[in-house]
C-alpha cells in the first residue's frame, strides 16, 4: 500500500467538526495508538465575526459563515418559508450562535430515561457537564472548574433588561441567578459561553488544545457526499475535497456528528432511511430505517417588539457613530460593553398555564429589535421579548433532496401543526404583553410594534403567530435514539445506528425530545458521553 493510501486510513473517523465534532475529536485522540480524522465541509474560524461576540449579526446570513439553508412552505407559519441558519465552519453553530450555556430541565433527562433510554437520566448527565464546565465563579454544587466548556457572567448590563426582571417579578415569575441547576424557572441574566470577552466555541475549547497531537488529522472543505459500506458494516465516508473525491477508511467506526440537519440527508444519502424513500432517490437500501429525517423538533420563537422611549437601547447607541466608535473602544481596550453582548441577554423561564409541570416557556429578551437576524436595528428604541415554547408537540422532517451532497436537503418543520402548539403560543403573547405593561416598565412608555395590540382575539393572535414565528435555531430529533425493536429509532442508547455495525451518530439529532432551553451544550455533553461509549466498546 502506498503511503499516500495509508494516510487515509484511520481508526475513527468523525464526520462533521461542529459542536459534538469537536469534542468527539478531543476525546477519541486522547488515546495515542489511534488515529482520529475530523472532516469538516466548511472552513477554518479564521474571520474576526467568528470571535467578537456581536459577530452573530454579520455570521449568520452570510455564505462564509452558514449553509443558507431555507425550509419548505410551512403551513403553520401562513405560508413562509424561513431561513434556517446553520454554522459553516470549524465549530459549527457554536461559532454563530447566542453563546448561552443551558443544560434543560432535569425533567427532559428523566423523560429519556423512562423511555428505556438507560444512562441518559438527569443523574447520569450532570456529571458529564459538570466535567466540561469551567465556570468562571469555581466548583460548586451545580457548577464545574477546569473543565474546556467556559461558562462567564455577561460583561454589560442594561438599565431596560433591569426593569425586566423587576416587570417579570410582578407577573409572577421569580428572580434567579442561575438557570442550570435542573430547574430552570425564573427570570435573570444569562451565563454565557465567553471567555475574556471573546466567544468561546466548540473549536477554540475542544479542539484547539488538541490540535497538535499527532494522531489527529482535521480535515476542513470535505464535504461528505456518503458513507461507504462493506455489506452492512461502515467502513469510511467518501468526501468531495478541493481536490477532487476523496476516502476516509475508519477501521473501527465512523461516527457521525453533522447535526440535526446533514445528518439525516447524509444518512439517506448512504442508503439508511425509509426503503421507498431510497428507492425513489436512486439510493441503495442498506437499512430500511423509516424514522430517519422524522421526529424534528425546534423550538419556535415569536419575537413581539415594544417601542420604549427614555431608556438606552442597542438600536439608538448604533445609530450614532461617534458612540459606535466609542463601542469599539471600549471593547479593544477593556473587553467590555455592548460588543460583548450575547443576541440575547436576559432569560425568564415559566408556564403558560397551571397544567404544565414545571416551565414550558422560554423568553430570550434583548435590549434591540430588527425583523430578522442579519436585518438592520430599527431606527427607534425598542426591546424584543422573544418566547419559545419549550416542548413543542408538533413534528417536522428533514430528508435528502437528491442524491447529490451539494443540493440543500428538504426541511419541514411543521411548526404550530398542532392544536396545544397554537394554544400556547397565543398564551405566551398574552404573557409577554403583560409584562411589558407591568408597572416596572410604565417609565419607559412601552407600545407594541409587532405583532400589534390591536389584536386581541386568540384567532387574531394565533394568526399572528404564524406571522412572527421564526426558529431559535434548535432543530434535534431526526435520527433519534430508542429501543433497538422500535420501528421509528435510528439509533440506540449507545447511539449505534440501528441494522448496521461500525457506525453511529453522536449530535442533536439523536435527542428523542428535545431539551428546555438552548441546545448547544446538552449537544456537547451526547458527543462526549458518546466518545467514552466509543472508547469502551473498544476495550
Amino acid at each position: 500500500m502506498s503511503a499516500a493510501a495509508q494516510a487515509d486510513i484511520f481508526d475513527y473517523v468523525v464526520v462533521g467538526a461542529g459542536s459534538a465534532g469537536c469534542v468527539l475529536a478531543n476525546r477519541l485522540s486522547t488515546d495515542p495508538g489511534v488515529r482520529v480524522a475530523l472532516v469538516e465541509a466548511g472552513g477554518k474560524d479564521d474571520w474576526i465575526w467568528f470571535h467578537i461576540p456581536v459577530g452573530y449579526l454579520f455570521a449568520i446570513g452570510n455564505p462564509r459563515a452558514d449553509w443558507m439553508f431555507k425550509t419548505e412552505a410551512v403551513p403553520g407559519l401562513n405560508g413562509r418559508s424561513l431561513a434556517y441558519p446553520r454554522g459553516k465552519v470549524l465549530g459549527g453553530c457554536s461559532a454563530i450562535n447566542a453563546m448561552i450555556y443551558m443544560r434543560g430541565q432535569a425533567a427532559d433527562y428523566d423523560g429519556w430515561r423512562q423511555m428505556g433510554l438507560e444512562g441518559w437520566g438527569w443523574d447520569d448527565v450532570l456529571p458529564t457537564f459538570l466535567a466540561q464546565e469551567d465556570h468562571v465563579a469555581g466548583s460548586s454544587l451545580f457548577h464545574g472548574a477546569g473543565g474546556e466548556w467556559h461558562v462567564d457572567h455577561p460583561r454589560i448590563r442594561w438599565a431596560l433588561l433591569d426593569a425586566v426582571i423587576d416587570a417579570a417579578e410582578q407577573c409572577g415569575i421569580p428572580r434567579t441567578e442561575d438557570f442550570n441547576r435542573g430547574d430552570n424557572e425564573g427570570c435573570g441574566y444569562f451565563q454565557v459561553n465567553q471567555k475574556g470577552g471573546r466567544r468561546w466555541s466548540a473549536a477554540r475549547a475542544f479542539l484547539d488544545p488538541v490540535r497538535h497531537r499527532p494522531n489527529l488529522t482535521v480535515i476542513t472543505g470535505a464535504l461528505a457526499d456518503r458513507l461507504v459500506f462493506e455489506g452492512t458494516r461502515a467502513t469510511g465516508v467518501r468526501l468531495r475535497a478541493p481536490g477532487g473525491i476523496r476516502t476516509l477508511a475508519a477501521r473501527r467506526e465512523v461516527v457521525v456528528a453533522t447535526g440535526a440537519v446533514a445528518t439525516p440527508a447524509l444518512l439517506e444519502r448512504s442508503g439508511i432511511g425509509a426503503g421507498q424513500r431510497l428507492r425513489d432517490l436512486g439510493v441503495e437500501v442498506i437499512a430500511d430505517r423509516p424514522g430517519v429525517g422524522e421526529n424534528l423538533q425546534d423550538h419556535l420563537q415569536l419575537r413581539p417588539i415594544f417601542k420604549v422611549t427614555g431608556v438606552p437601547t442597542l438600536n439608538l447607541l448604533y445609530q450614532s457613530l461617534p458612540r459606535r466608535a466609542w463601542m469599539g473602544l471600549d471593547y479593544a481596550l477593556r473587553r467590555r460593553g455592548p460588543l460583548t453582548m450575547a443576541p440575547s441577554q436576559l432569560g425568564a423561564f415559566t408556564r403558560s398555564g397551571p397544567e404544565y409541570a414545571t416551565p414550558n416557556l422560554q423568553f430570550h429578551i434583548q435590549p434591540l429589535s430588527l425583523d430578522k437576524f442579519g436585518d438592520a436595528l430599527h431606527p427607534f428604541g425598542a426591546f424584543t421579548a422573544s418566547v419559545c415554547n419549550l416542548r413543542p408537540t408538533s413534528r417536522g422532517s428533514i430528508h435528502a433532496r437528491s442524491p447529490d451532497a451539494t443540493d440543500a436537503p428538504l426541511i419541514q418543520p411543521n411548526y404550530l401543526a398542532t392544536e396545544e402548539d397554537r394554544r400556547v403560543a397565543v398564551d405566551s403573547l398574552r404573557l409577554a404583553r403583560r409584562i411589558a405593561q407591568a408597572p416596572a416598565l410604565a417609565a419607559f412608555k412601552p407600545e407594541e410594534y409587532k405583532p400589534g395590540i390591536h389584536l386581541q382575539s386568540d384567532a387574531d393572535i394565533a394568526q399572528a403567530a404564524g406571522d412572527v414565528g421564526t426558529t431559535i435555531f434548535h432543530p434535534v430529533g431526526t435520527a433519534r435514539m430508542g429501543a433497538p425493536d422500535d420501528p421509528h429509532a435510528v439509533t440506540d442508547a449507545r447511539l449505534r445506528v440501528i441494522g448496521v455495525q461500525g457506525l453511529r451518530v453522536a449530535d442533536a439529532s439523536v435527542m428523542p425530545r428535545i431539551t428546555s432551553g438552548n441546545t448547544a451544550s446538552p449537544t456537547m455533553m451526547i458527543a462526549d458521553r458518546a466518545a467514552r461509549m466509543i472508547l469502551e466498546d473498544a476495550r
